[in-house]
């Protein structure tokens, strides 16, 4: 049966958080979870779980994002972290205002539901990260929001190219451009499962802030 939406979970060593993430998707939603090289059996316990693997040896997470994204054929995409931070449960709020033709993407901006949830050093980068967005776009946003949901065709138009951090922030500048109406709605965040490989560290969010840096100074 052809899901309504496809979930795309790019995933590196997430084995701990998959089984909480996967039984919380909604029915009629696929989950489409991108090895990006783990080696903790994290793409044995996707298949455990029923969805749908994809095994992606380029590093990056605009490479196991992309990849993901190329596997999907519903009309419908989501982008969820796989760590279990985010509620895919919450996933239908988000697919409304695309399926119903009010918004061509939507942003999850992340309200942490426990304290500690989201680092200070992740939170003031991405407080930082979108006043830059403001300036080069003019859309007030609060959060880049990993979890988000467009159209399948429209973002394989935007022909992203970033493989790194910066695919999130190069999808938004491209929607932008092209005059997407942009959409941000409150969604959860709590602890991930393990430690997170960018925002859990400062060297993590800094690769991060330069990888978008280099996207906002390129136009």
């Amino acid at each position: 049966m052809t899901a309504d939406v496809d979930v795309v979970l790019p995933a590196l060593d997430e084995a701990g958080a998959l089984p909480w993430v996967l039984g919380r998707l909604p029915a009629g939603y696929r989950a489409i979870v991108v090895d990006n090289g783990s080696s903790d059996g994290t793409a044995e316990v996707a298949e455990a779980h029923g969805a749908t693997v994809v095994r992606e040896s380029r590093r990056g997470f605009g490479s196991a994002a992309h990849a993901g994204l190329l596997t999907a054929t519903a009309p419908l995409v989501a982008f969820c972290d796989a760590d279990a931070s985010m509620d895919p449960a919450e996933l239908p709020r988000l697919v409304a205002p695309v399926s119903e033709g009010r918004a061509d993407l939507v942003l999850g901006r992340r309200r942490p539901s426990v304290r500690g949830a989201w680092p200070p050093h992740a939170r003031l980068a991405n407080r930082g990260l979108a006043r830059l967005i403001h300036r080069a776009t003019g859309l007030r946003l609060h959060d880049l929001g990993p979890m988000r949901v467009a159209r399948r065709e429209d973002l394989l138009g935007l022909d992203l190219r970033d493989r790194r951090s910066g695919y999130p922030l190069e999808m938004l500048l491209r929607a932008s451009r092209a005059e997407w109406r942009v959409l941000e709605l409150d969604t959860s965040y709590a602890p991930r499962v393990g430690r997170s490989k960018v925002t859990g560290t400062v060297r993590g969010t800094i690769g991060a802030v330069r990888d978008m840096s280099r996207l906002l100074r390129a136009g």
